[in-house]
């Protein structure tokens, strides 16, 4: 074979191309746009896909969860600092891309804190039959070393993350869990209506109506968590927030098994007294005995 022949049949000039027909190499031709990835400095990409499986809320999902991967997540400040977990306010957005609308929702991102577990004065009650999950945690923990404190921090957000998606699927009213990851859970914004946070039923004057509303949807909350087996265990009206005629439960983290737990009946007659007490003292009458009662049906 010559080398003419291999000139000739394997390549073309410009010149001799049939410019009436479409340039094959045209269909591999790619317009890229520079993406700016400098974000400020509260704010990050979306954490949605890097959650490990199992990490992301239950569905059906509401509408108003992101999760777009090109979502950015922007801090907008403090809602409640504690003893154990700080709570900020966050916005998750995406814009509007091609054909797809723009999308945004406020969450609550609820941070545990490491350092601080070790004084954490609800530990030692509400843990009882709880295991780490693996030997190597648990020695850590038992050592109270950095690592330990960080397992700790971390079995308090999956534990309210375990009990927020049992309890919504069971239909008590609780904030929708969107995600957990490590000692951050990310939870529906309950808000005021207006733009704020809802604010906690010890902090509302209802009328006597609403008040009866509000203790049948707390007393109906109480006993779907009861037919699960579990009381609140730090049930009070500072872990009630009302949202107009709404109230949704909050701070989950150290919910209790009744029965497993050899002080779960002491807690469940707790969150009565407390709830009875509030009421009461509003002007609707709550026996925290009957309620307790009523609440031990639900569980035998």
């Amino acid at each position: 074979m010559s080398s003419e022949y291999e000139a000739s049949d394997l390549y073309f000039s410009e010149s001799a191309r049939d410019e009436s027909q479409p340039d094959p190499a045209a269909a591999f031709a790619f317009t890229f746009h520079a993406v700016d990835e400098e974000l400020g400095p509260d704010q990050r990409w979306s954490t949605w896909l890097e959650a490990e499986r199992g990490s992301r809320g239950p569905e059906p999902r509401p509408s108003w969860v992101v999760t777009d991967q090109a979502a950015i997540d922007t801090e907008l400040g403090i809602l409640k600092t504690g003893k154990e977990a700080d709570v900020f306010l966050l916005e998750r957005a995406v814009e509007a891309i091609g054909g797809n609308p723009a999308k945004s929702s406020l969450l609550a991102a609820k941070r545990y804190r490491t350092d601080e577990h070790r004084a954490f004065h609800r530990s030692t009650s509400y843990v009882e039959g709880r295991r780490p999950r693996n030997s190597r945690d648990g020695r850590a923990m038992a050592k109270k070393t950095t690592h330990g404190r960080g397992v700790a921090a971390g079995q308090w957000a999956y534990a309210e993350w375990d009990a927020l998606n049992r309890l919504w699927k069971a239909g008590v009213p609780v904030p929708y869990p969107v995600q957990v990851d490590g000692t951050e859970l990310l939870m529906e914004f309950i808000d005021d209506g207006e733009g704020g946070a809802a604010p906690r039923l010890a902090h509302v004057r209802p009328s006597k109506d609403l008040l009866g509303v509000y203790f049948e949807q707390l007393r109906n909350g109480m006993r779907e968590l009861a037919r699960a087996g579990l009381a609140h265990g730090d049930l009070s009206p500072y872990n009630v927030l009302a949202q107009a005629e709404r109230i949704v439960l909050i701070d989950l983290p150290q919910v209790v098994d009744i029965v497993g737990n050899p002080k779960g009946m002491d807690f469940l007659m707790r969150d009565c007294h407390n709830m009875a007490t509030w009421f009461t003292g509003r002007g609707l009458e709550v026996d925290e005995q009957e309620l307790f009662a009523d609440l031990l049906t639900m569980v035998f």
